[in-house]
């Protein structure tokens, strides 16, 4: 490989993320039509993925560079939407075939291959997530769901948002009501029904809160019992080894607990965090701390004599 090859390569490397690029791309380079033509034929090392936008490999794309394709197809005024953005904020759900973009209205561009356009003219400002732009959680919630004709799909997709603590059901209802009223009255039946679920949003934000902690995975919804079994208090979460407890709804503010339960707790020996729910999503960094720091203070105390089998999970 000669000097100029090298130095092409490095350029044409760090030009394409995701080893997508587009044909426009190539051309501001310098190579030619007839040079990417070449590059892309059945048995080239490229292959073209959507008109203008090329992967740099002959392989199948990763859903990820289906996502930066669609993206550079459609330009950086388009927004990725629906169960892709909601599994970018940590869902798990099964992907659809398409990828699904917001584009502004007056965009004529036609759905294509892999890629779903969807125009409006409320173009949601994105969250940034390594590099590619989603919509917020409520309006990929909504995006998708009125797409639902299963009554039972669309209450997981509604619902599940809320248990990841991605949004609230009210914002969902105001996120519905700003926007277009098309497709929107199962939907909207549904968030009535449900009601507030502000304990699941809690929970929800409590759980993506501890998956960021250096902290082993707790059992939820725990009752804790003493050595001959008799229960002696309930806490959200739960590190059996090291009997710590941590209260962060209704029973982890200290004015509306009855103090039986915590005096209980913490008589036995449990270290117990107690956290405002609003905290969650306003402090999260401080929670961690106290977390991070009653887990350590555990592991470096007797175990007290909690049973260790004798643990109720609520449903």
């Amino acid at each position: 490989m000669t000097h100029t090859t090298r130095a092409y390569e490095t350029a044409l490397n760090s030009t394409a993320l995701d080893d997508i690029i587009t044909t426009a791309q190539l051309r501001k380079m310098g190579m030619s039509d007839s040079t990417i033509a070449a590059r892309c034929r059945p048995d080239g090392p490229w292959r073209r993925l959507l008109p203008g936008v090329i992967l740099l490999s002959g392989g199948e794309p990763t859903r990820r560079q289906q996502l930066r394709a669609a993206i550079a197809r459609a330009g950086p005024e388009s927004v990725i939407t629906g169960i892709d953005a909601l599994c970018a904020y940590g869902m798990s759900m099964p992907l659809p075939p398409r990828v699904r973009l917001l584009v502004p209205s007056s965009r004529r561009m036609q759905t294509q291959e892999f890629l779903v356009l969807e125009r409006t003219s409320r173009v949601p400002q994105p969250v940034f997530l390594e590099g590619l732009p989603f919509a917020p959680p409520t309006r990929a919630t909504l995006d998708v769901a009125r797409q639902a004709h299963d009554p039972d799909v669309l209450r997981r997709l509604v619902t599940l948002p809320v248990y990841y603590g991605l949004c609230t059901a009210e914002q969902l209802r105001a996120e519905l009501d700003a926007g277009s009223q098309r497709g929107s009255a199962a939907v909207r039946a549904l968030l009535r029904h449900l009601g507030s679920m502000g304990d699941t949003y809690v929970q929800g934000l409590a759980r993506r809160l501890v998956k960021r902690a250096p902290l082993p995975a707790p059992e939820w919804n725990v009752t804790v019992r003493d050595i001959r079994g008799r229960p002696i208090g309930h806490v959200d979460a739960w590190w059996h080894d090291v009997a710590v407890g941590w209260q962060f709804g209704a029973q982890g503010c200290p004015e509306t607990e009855p103090k039986m339960t915590h005096l209980a707790l913490t008589a036995a020996g449990v270290i117990l965090v107690r956290t405002r729910p609003e905290r969650l999503h306003e402090e999260p960094e401080a929670v961690i701390r106290e977390l991070t720091s009653a887990f350590g203070e555990g592991t470096r105390r007797p175990r007290p004599r909690i049973q260790p089998h004798g643990m109720e999970r609520a449903a």
